[in-house]
């Protein structure tokens, strides 16, 4: 989700808020997560209402009045949200609706409270079922299957076996905002540390990582990165030996099977 200049400013100060209204009460993030996530639809929905929501020549005493009419009914929290929303500035109408899909993304990461690391987990172990199983990455991405079919599928895999909030992500991860189910799930995986100020890294391994050796790697990677990183373990017996690194955009690829390839390579030219 790229939002950019005035619209980025408006985010940032909302997520602010959004923080300091749940930052007593957890139990308020999920209802207000349900709320804003419908604000989106609606906006998406209604061109007209977007445009009236973003225009700055519009009183802000109208907008607020529209909010009230319109969403009065949602949640206490969104609602104050989506107010001092339609009274920022924003780059494009569209912007908005955006805006309150991330702060609803964002609502869903504060509402597993403590549980942030353990969300994060659970979001990158089912992002690697999803890719590792054609069968399911089939099943969620069939366009003539409905919404509530997918999400159903997604109910007979997590239910009791994922925390709420991850529940609520991976359903939301079929909407296709993101394109496919493997891109939202990797967004929300990097949202789910970026909330709580983390980096997020993923360690591919020929063995599994003692925890001595974890805790290192982990410590190693938060002083270059400059902030915590939360890792994430694959191991891939196809390394051979050795470690690579993903963390944002940057690889650091020290397998062994990737300097083979290398040697290969060299000998071939």
């Amino acid at each position: 989700m790229d939002l950019r200049g005035a619209s980025a400013e408006s985010v940032a100060a909302l997520t602010e808020e959004l923080r300091s209204a749940v930052a007593d009460a957890p139990d308020k993030a999920a209802p207000a997560a349900d709320s804003l996530f419908a604000v989106a639809d609606a906006l998406r929905a209604e061109p007209g209402l977007r445009r009236f929501a973003t225009d700055a020549s519009v009183p802000d005493e109208a907008k607020k009045g529209l909010v009230a009419d319109v969403f009065g009914k949602l949640d206490g929290t969104a609602v104050a949200l989506v107010t001092s929303a339609v009274q920022r500035r924003w780059t494009h109408a569209g912007d908005l609706a955006d805006a309150a899909q991330r702060l609803s993304e964002i609502a869903t990461v504060l509402s597993a409270g403590k549980d942030g690391d353990r969300l994060s987990d659970e979001l990158f172990a089912v992002l690697r079922t999803v890719q590792d199983n054609p069968a399911l990455r089939d099943a969620l991405a069939e366009p003539a299957r409905s919404t509530a079919d997918k999400g159903a599928l997604v109910d007979s895999l997590l239910d009791g076996r994922a925390l709420p909030a991850t529940v609520t992500l991976v359903k939301r991860a079929l909407e296709g905002t993101y394109g496919t189910v493997s891109a939202a799930l990797g967004e929300y995986r990097r949202l789910a540390a970026e909330v709580h100020g983390e980096g997020v890294a993923t360690v591919q391994v020929a063995k599994a990582l003692t925890d001595a050796e974890l805790e290192r790697l982990t410590g190693a990677l938060s002083r270059q990165y400059g902030r915590p990183v939360h890792v994430n373990v694959v191991v891939d017996a196809a390394l051979i030996g050795g470690i690579r690194v993903a963390i944002g955009d940057d690889v650091i690829d020290g397998s062994i099977a990737s300097r083979l390839d290398e040697a290969r390579r060299r000998l071939a030219g």
